[in-house]
């Protein structure tokens, strides 16, 4: 394994004991409520230098590498995913597309308030009918004068209703696939703009999620950030996503692993711990496996990408390894538990539920094994044909 520096050990340790005190002790409230992380708990990570942690110092950032990140990200989400969100989106979400590929003017504009803690940008691409197939999608921006004109819908948006900015893909001009689509910044108050109730998913409680309805909503061109033709761009940024949704499900996976070695040394059953017996032996070293198996691949992936980009095909490694782990892990463990597992008392069972939901969003792992496939032989394959 890669093993972190002296001050990467002193973050996680740090972000650790923050994250026990202040939001563990509420995760199973907010889950139950489904309640968003609250604006000033947002804004207590923005002051302790975590939310723009990834971002450019001249900009309110912190300039920390990748793999800074994620370590923050993993501490967080295994005391509450809800806590760890903002962080994610901020550091590994739609504010790094403004930062690979913004201009001077858009950067300054649109990344302090998020390193403040001010702003969270959510990102939006699904539609009812572009899900896997993202290129299908139909919501569609027209220039008119110093605006562009947004009509369609999104589906699927994590921080839909609740963030204040979101970074829209849509289609620019007429023509086909990838070579139309691009991306502009799109303000929560903008006339036109409304949303659709909230999803009650099965995980992801105290995440928002809504439908989005553009009915001409009018965006100033200044917002646009990558133009059309420019979707390859926007998947380089993806590449960093991936590598934080696969911290999230790490941190389900470790979360799962510590509350399993606890339980079978403290349960005892014929008069042992439960620990003595060898098929329990068995299932807590395929969890560990699964779980460090897990970190090499997406430390490796941070470690070469310093404060860039992954390479493509170690992010669908990373991804696609991880959001498999933290379901495998997750069932494991509510089978380690017994009847404990499958009580909200433990903690467990709402982990595998928001186990599933990672391995939905930024690409399932069936897309993610297709890419894996394209990226290591150099080869596309058209889905369509």
């Amino acid at each position: 394994m890669i093993d972190p520096t002296p001050e990467q050990e002193a973050l996680r340790e740090t972000v650790a004991v923050l994250a026990a005190d202040l939001y563990a002790p509420q995760a199973a409230t907010w889950d139950a409520e489904r309640t968003p992380f609250p604006d000033a708990e947002r804004r207590r990570l923005a002051e302790l230098g975590y939310m723009g942690m990834g971002l450019p110092t001249e900009y309110g950032g912190g300039g920390a590498d990748l793999l800074d990140s994620l370590i923050v990200i993993e501490e967080l989400a295994k005391a509450a995913p809800t806590a760890a969100f903002g962080v994610f989106e901020a550091n590994t979400g739609p504010a790094r597309v403004i930062d690979l590929f913004g201009t001077p003017d858009q950067k300054e504009r649109l990344l302090p308030p998020v390193a403040a803690g001010e702003v969270t940008m959510a990102i939006t691409i699904s539609e009812p009918d572009a899900g896997s197939a993202a290129t299908d999608m139909t919501t569609a921006a027209v220039r008119q004068g110093d605006h562009y004109v947004i009509n369609g819908m999104k589906r699927w948006c994590s921080g839909a209703g609740h963030a204040e900015q979101y970074l829209v893909y849509v289609r620019l001009n007429e023509d086909r696939g990838a070579r139309a689509i691009g991306a502009l910044v799109v303000d929560r108050d903008s006339d036109g703009l409304s949303f659709g109730p909230q999803e009650r998913l099965m995980g992801f409680r105290g995440i928002p999620s809504a439908d989005m309805f553009f009915d001409d909503v009018a965006v100033p061109a200044e917002n646009l950030i990558i133009d059309a033709g420019g979707f390859g761009r926007l998947f380089t940024a993806f590449s960093i996503e991936r590598l934080g949704n696969a911290t999230m499900s790490l941190a389900i996976g470790q979360a799962c692993l510590d509350l399993c070695a606890a339980y079978v040394t403290e349960r005892r059953q014929f008069g042992k711990e439960i620990i003595e017996f060898q098929t329990v032996q068995t299932a807590l070293a395929d969890i560990i496996l699964q779980v460090e198996a897990a970190r090499l691949l997406i430390w490796r992936a941070a470690a070469r990408a310093g404060r860039g980009a992954p390479r493509t095909l170690e992010a669908s490694l990373a991804k696609c390894f991880a959001n498999e782990m933290a379901k495998k892990v997750a069932d494991a463990a509510v089978q380690l538990h017994g009847g404990y597992g499958y009580s909200e008392e433990y903690g467990i069972e709402r982990r595998l539920r928001d186990s599933h939901g990672w391995a939905i969003a930024g690409g399932t792992p069936t897309i993610q094994k297709v890419r894996i496939v394209s990226e290591y032989l150099q080869r596309r394959f058209n889905q369509r044909a």
